[in-house]
């Protein structure tokens, strides 16, 4: 749990808006604001924030979906920022997301065994009989039927999608899994089974998470550690029970105090 499998350092991301009444003017819009975070294996670490702090610009730069302006990334001591595409194309089967909209992410013109088995094809890892053996497994471990390969993404509901989604990303069997918001679009019923099942997949996969969230109610059932973001910018980091029980910002205390039930919430949880 000590060692330290992703390490960002001094992130910096800006965007040009335009700005002024013809639209002429650039106004400058820093969404990372020079930040560093660690991520231990196998733990969760989680990064909350009001929409436009910045946590969903973190976890696509993270990933090099994005590109930074500055700053350094080491992937288990390679630096994915001055990576060449070939390269990060290779690393990218160990880094893998699971995105917000379960439908949006999906390609509704294919099957379902063709999604899951996607990242499997472009990474050319192992033979098509294989690939399906590998696409069948993971649907049976996220709670889904070798059956459903044959069906397409609107014949499901939102959790069962998201499933799909789950499926997709750890059918290559990343080690490190960056979920942004990955239940926040769904019923809160169903939101306490997704967060069971990546809890459980974590463990028998020894995965990573980073769990980009603006929920702190969800957020304490899943994570290990905990980063505020606040207009770019890091504010508070450290682990759940602390920042839970005694935040130092105010931020974050308001974040706190926005939850549901939360004074009973935190006398259950001491």
């Amino acid at each position: 749990m000590s060692d330290i499998i992703l390490s960002a350092s001094h992130l910096h991301k800006t965007y040009r808006q335009r700005s002024g009444r013809f639209g002429f003017g650039n106004t400058v819009i820093k969404a990372l604001d020079d930040v560093s975070i660690d991520l231990r294996a196998g733990s969760t670490l989680a990064v909350v924030g009001e929409s436009g702090s910045g946590k969903s610009t973190l976890a696509r730069c993270l990933l090099q979906l994005q590109p930074l302006d500055s700053g350094e990334i080491l992937f288990q001591g390679r630096d994915l920022a001055k990576m060449s595409a070939k390269a990060l194309r290779h690393e990218r089967r160990h880094l893998q997301m699971i995105f917000q909209d379960p439908f949006a992410s999906l390609n509704p013109r294919m099957k379902v065994g063709e999604i899951v088995g996607e990242g499997l094809l472009i990474h050319r890892l192992g033979s098509l009989e294989q690939q399906r053996a590998k696409v069948v497994s993971m649907l049976k471990r996220v709670g889904l039927e070798e059956s459903d390969m044959q069906k397409y993404p609107h014949e499901f509901s939102g959790g069962q999608r998201q499933r799909i989604g789950i499926a997709r990303a750890l059918v290559l069997e990343p080690k490190v899994v960056v979920c942004d918001e990955p239940v926040s679009a769904l019923d809160v019923s169903i939101q306490a089974q997704i967060l069971l099942l990546l809890k459980e997949l974590q463990q028998e996969m020894s995965l990573s998470y980073i769990f980009i969230s603006h929920d702190l109610r969800v957020v304490r059932h899943i994570a290990d550690e905990v980063a505020v973001m606040h207009n770019g910018r890091l504010i508070e980091q450290g682990k759940v029970g602390e920042i839970y029980a005694a935040p130092r910002e105010q931020y974050t205390q308001n974040l706190l105090k926005s939850i549901p039930g939360r004074k009973h919430a935190a006398v259950q949880h001491v």
